[in-house]
């Protein structure tokens, strides 16, 4: 197994790793080319149930946790130390504690269920993004696993934390730094530049597009293009759902929003 190496922390923040886009894109790069290198090489679905067991070494179990929020349910949790978990008991009807073992990735039985196939493959590397880059963070001291607002002894992710990287207000705790970065490499490892750069610029071609880059809100059918056609198909090719092929589209550059391109010619202009 490839070990994260980070040369920035945030030491005041449970020592955080300080690390950009581009260096979890490559950090993706090098496990994918150390656990299966085919996938730099022909694009396809990573198996997360296989990643998680075999290559990261961890707990795989299924439940359906417990969440105080319905409306921000919690679809997965990683332990680095031994805990409990609050799960939903169907058979008695109640909510109960599990014990729940150092090095285990828990996920929400909801996220499995047919259809979810894309959110279910993003929860699994999600949490193994945890497990690979926030070892340093969390496996060195219990006491940093506690999160205060779901009195857990567990890394629990809500819902707004899947397929969600990239997004969201740019003003971010170093939590919200953390989950950014265990989506990001979900995305990172899913859909690895290696293969979805030409994979995008094939399908580009085979729509008669040559211009590079999509802007949005100038013309319907490249809106519907970049917003229905492409992800539509990269979600087949990869698995993923079609929201996180668009948003991946939108950080590799293919797509931008009209107020995007305008603000950065603004900046240019400055």
């Amino acid at each position: 197994m490839i070990e994260f190496k980070c040369h920035k922390i945030d030491r005041q923040n449970n020592n955080t790793p300080i690390v950009s886009n581009r260096e979890l894109d490559e950090f993706a790069h090098a496990v994918l080319l150390d656990y299966q290198p085919h996938l730099l090489r022909e694009p396809g679905r990573i198996r997360f149930e296989h990643f998680l067991e075999y290559y990261l070494k961890v707990n795989l179990e299924f439940h359906d946790i417990y969440s105080d929020n319905p409306e921000r349910p919690i679809l997965g949790a990683t332990a680095f130390h031994d805990g409990e978990l609050k799960v939903f008991n169907r058979e008695q009807m109640c909510i109960s504690k599990i014990p729940v073992a150092a090095h285990t990735v828990i996920i929400d039985n909801s996220v499995m269920e047919p259809g979810k196939e894309g959110l279910a493959l993003f929860t699994g590397l999600h949490e193994g993004g945890h497990v690979l880059v926030h070892s340093g963070v969390y496996a060195a001291d219990p006491e940093n696993q506690i999160s205060p607002e779901d009195e857990s002894s567990l890394i629990c992710c809500r819902r707004g934390n899947i397929e969600s990287f990239g997004t969201g207000n740019q003003t971010r705790s170093a939590a919200d730094w953390r989950e950014h970065h265990a989506d990001y490499f979900a995305a990172a490892i899913a859909m690895p530049n290696a293969t979805f750069v030409p994979v995008v610029n094939q399908l580009l071609r085979e729509q008669n597009f040559w211009k590079g880059q999509i802007v949005m809100g100038r013309d319907e059918e490249l809106d519907y293009l970049a917003e229905y056609l492409l992800p539509e198909c990269i979600s087949e090719i990869y698995g993923v759902s079609k929201k996180a092929a668009f948003i991946k589209l939108k950080k590799a550059g293919f797509v931008m929003d009209k107020k995007s391109q305008n603000g950065l010619k603004e900046q240019t202009t400055l």
